[in-house]
């Protein structure tokens, strides 16, 4: 499983991730998605731990802690929702007729 990691800093860098989660246990992946048109972060993660009993303590230790200037939000990453992940009709909508 995943956590979620809300309201970065956008100066923030997978190493920095890295390191402060390495407090927890062994981390397995951080994605830091960035945005297309800049190549800048977009002000969340996505962290893979090695073991998902330190999930609880890493969400109580650190959801509303400050770091590089912003409250973090911490929580369990939630599976992506087939409407959100692009199911191939650009919007999500129906076609009614021509």
């Amino acid at each position: 499983m995943s956590l979620y990691v809300g309201n970065l800093s956008y100066d923030v860098t997978r190493e920095d991730l890295e390191q402060v989660f390495a407090e927890y246990g062994d981390v397995k992946r951080v994605s830091l998605p960035t945005d297309r048109e800049t190549g800048r972060p977009r002000g969340f993660a996505f962290i893979d731990m090695a073991a998902e009993a330190q999930e609880d303590t890493i969400i109580e230790s650190l959801d509303g802690a400050e770091w590089m200037g912003r409250e973090m939000r911490v929580n369990k990453a939630r599976p992506r929702d087939d409407a959100r992940s692009g199911s191939g009709n650009g919007g999500n909508y129906r076609r009614t007729g021509f």
